[in-house]
């Protein structure tokens, strides 16, 4: 039988697990929002731990906060970064507007953890460390949550640029130890002239670097932060310092590029920022769509198609048909890439939604940039390691059908010219 402590809040009394450090208003979320079944990402949770032990230190330093209560919330929210407590955090992705929900949770579990160290119990009545008061000092979710979407995709921009980079280069070898085979070309999905197929290939690995150039790009408008602004972008019940101390002491804490925001009041208001970068991931998703159907047009057959590649078998690929492999990588990347782009619509749709001085929509935003960062780094990496690294070219069968080619005859247009060509290309 499960066991309850008794929490409060400004609703009234609720009864939450005994062993967990969240209280009152995370169980009410709870309770509200049974709608998908998932947690948030870890990169929300971090980013918003970070901010945490950032406001901590810097109202510390200040003299705003009492030292003993900072150094405890500091070292809880430090346990938190460090992925600690995670099975604390349990507010569906789909929650109140704007992510007071999550922005509890947070405050809740750290203001919890910080009273245990200090040395009191769960269900003391008399702890002494306020999830609002404390913990969520001179903070609003209406800046936090903003602050926290920007910090998360920054926390795995790397990952996800390594990634990209990744497919490069292993594509790029491919494209050096093919640029020998002659094949023949298709546009219209019909045939054209000759092409080496290095040059095929190689195109892909350019048309990813390009996408890495745009989301690097995108990527430097969320280094603005808008942390400072509270409830409506006034900055209402933060020191005046307050805004250049937690830029600052996170730039520290992260090792990350940060910026002060030029306007607290549109770095509240305006999501472009998130949707410029989504709309980033969005043309990674179209390249990657466009090079896994090349591929599986590619290798179709492979005794009735054009089957100029061959992918590596990696499972069978029927339950009814003895010998069968399937091009399973290349579908699981269409699969993923389409996924990304209906995200990414999501975050367009949650983007145009704001009204006045905030954007309710901002948990769907962070749920759906973290899922396509977290979709785009596991495809593309499982699609590099086992299709891209063991694809192998069939040179007789391109050198087959560029031999069947008739606009081979294209090459003759300076020479006889297009009527004349058209006519030997007939023949």
């Amino acid at each position: 039988m499960t066991e309850y402590r008794i929490e409060r809040d400004s609703l009234g009394e609720v009864q939450v697990p005994a062993n967990a450090y969240y209280a009152a208003q995370t169980q009410r979320a709870v309770m509200n929002f049974p709608v998908s079944g998932m947690k948030p990402w870890p990169a929300f949770v971090w980013s918003m731990a970070v901010i945490k032990r950032a406001a901590a230190e810097v109202h510390r330093d200040l003299g705003l906060l009492d030292t003993k209560l900072a150094d405890a919330i500091m070292q809880a929210a430090d346990e938190v970064i460090e992925g600690k407590h995670n099975d604390h955090f349990v507010v569906d992705p789909f929650q109140a507007g704007a992510g007071t929900s999550h922005n509890m949770n947070i405050n809740e579990v750290i203001a919890n953890r910080a009273n245990e160290i200090l040395g009191y119990a769960l269900d003391s009545a008399d702890k002494p460390v306020n999830p609002n008061d404390h913990v969520n000092m001179a903070q609003s979710t209406n800046d936090t949550i903003p602050t926290a979407i920007r910090l998360g995709v920054l926390w795995r921009l790397d990952e996800l640029i390594d990634t990209l980079q990744h497919f490069v280069d292993e594509n790029n070898k491919n494209a050096k130890a093919w640029d020998h085979i002659v094949k023949s070309g298709r546009t219209h999905l019909q045939d054209a002239v000759p092409i080496r197929l290095g040059q095929e290939v190689g195109a892909w690995s350019k048309a990813i670097e390009r996408t890495i150039d745009k989301v690097k790009f995108a990527a430097e408008g969320l280094r603005r932060l808008g942390i400072g602004g509270t409830a409506a972008g006034s900055g209402l019940n933060a020191h005046p310092e307050y805004h250049s101390r937690m830029v600052k002491k996170l730039t520290e804490l992260t090792g990350m590029k940060l910026y002060e925001s030029d306007d607290l009041f549109e770095s509240m208001q305006s999501m472009q920022d998130a949707v410029f970068f989504s709309g980033a991931l969005r043309t990674v998703a179209q390249e990657f769509t466009r090079i896994a159907n090349d591929i599986r047009l590619l290798s179709a057959g492979p005794t009735t198609g054009i089957a100029e590649l061959t992918c590596p078998p990696v499972q069978p690929g029927s339950s009814i048909m003895p010998g069968k492999v399937n091009p399973v990588l290349a579908e699981m990347l269409n699969q993923t890439m389409y996924h990304v782009m209906g995200s990414d619509h999501t975050v367009n749709m949650s983007g145009m939604s704001g009204q006045f001085e905030l954007n309710v929509m901002m948990p769907i935003i962070a749920h759906n940039l973290n899922e396509m960062m977290q979709v785009i780094i596991g495809s593309v990496r499982a699609f590099t390691d086992k299709l891209i690294a063991g694809l192998q070219p069939n040179k007789e069968q391109a050198e087959h059908w560029l031999e069947r080619n008739p606009i081979l005859v294209t090459a003759l247009n300076p020479i006889i010219g297009y009527n004349r060509g058209a006519e030997v290309a007939k023949k």
